[in-house]
């Protein structure tokens, strides 16, 4: 379910590649950290948004799939083999967090990787911004498109008749937590991919296994196999996704835990092991 285009490889001039810093005696260095992280945040979706083609995949292919999954399991009939909810019902927040995972997992790894490989990282880093602003607006990027994805999700399957839950912070609470987590572990397959090339093999041997034995696509009634996946970041995003929309569930503290320390785990990697320029061959 991964797009086929990145949201984040967009070409743009080279001259909008790199925000300027801020400066002038009469701006505090906070609004100048500030001024520069809103520029990185606007370079990023100005270079998505000018990609239609990766504006089409990133947000067509979750609204098809769940539209397909609405036709094979539209209505309210309540089945055992989705824990007592619809078909639709269950789908609309598992399609919802794998689109999340795509975005700030699986296409990150990738654009990090190609990015360093062009050298464009290395450029980057010998500029006057700060590390941490680029990697913030980064994320602030992947927030932004995840946000979108999950709103068309919900607007499908509430078409096929899914009730929108009640506890709207739960799911912006997931929806941050499962950005961060993803972004963080997508920075850390980033540092240990050798080569751009190599870079969607990875990723994709990585991901597509979990994304199954999660159960993004089919629940899963085996009992070891859930206990396995639960200790592992995509279950416990995919029930935090998924207990709003049922029995009026609220917080998985327990979930947001898992996928919390994984986000820590992730980042903990990338700082000791990022690279900035390419890999001698």
């Amino acid at each position: 379910m991964t797009p086929q285009s990145s949201p984040l490889t967009a070409e743009v001039p080279r001259t909008a590649s790199v925000p300027a810093p801020v400066s002038g005696d009469d701006e505090s260095p906070g609004r100048g950290r500030l001024g520069l992280l809103l520029h990185q945040v606007r370079y990023e979706e100005l270079a998505f948004w000018r990609n239609p083609q990766a504006v089409i995949f990133t947000f067509l292919l979750p609204v098809v799939i769940v539209t397909i999954f609405g036709a094979v399991f539209g209505g309210d009939d309540k089945q055992d083999f989705f824990f007592g909810m619809s078909g639709i019902q269950y789908y609309t927040p598992t399609v919802a967090a794998v689109s999340v995972l795509g975005a700030c997992y699986g296409q990150l790894a990738i654009v990090l990787s190609t990015r360093r490989q062009t050298g464009q990282l290395k450029r980057l880093r010998a500029t006057p911004l700060p590390a941490w602003i680029y990697f913030v607006g980064l994320l602030t990027h992947c927030l932004l498109v995840s946000f979108v994805d999950v709103a068309l999700v919900m607007a499908v399957g509430a078409f096929y008749g899914v009730t929108l839950p009640v506890h709207w912070t739960a799911i912006v609470l997931t929806l941050i937590l499962g950005a961060a987590s993803f972004c963080a572990l997508g920075v850390a397959v980033a540092s240990l991919v050798r080569n751009a090339e190599a870079a969607p093999a990875l990723v994709q041997f990585i991901q597509f296994p979990l994304v199954f034995i999660s159960g993004s696509y089919f629940p899963i009634h085996a009992g070891v196999l859930n206990d396995i996946a639960g200790l592992l970041p995509v279950k416990p995003f995919n029930d935090a996704m998924l207990a709003p929309f049922t029995h009026g569930g609220g917080y998985e503290w327990k979930d947001l835990g898992v996928l919390a320390a994984w986000g820590v785990l992730g980042a903990l990697v990338a700082v000791r092991r990022f690279r900035w320029d390419p890999r001698p061959q």
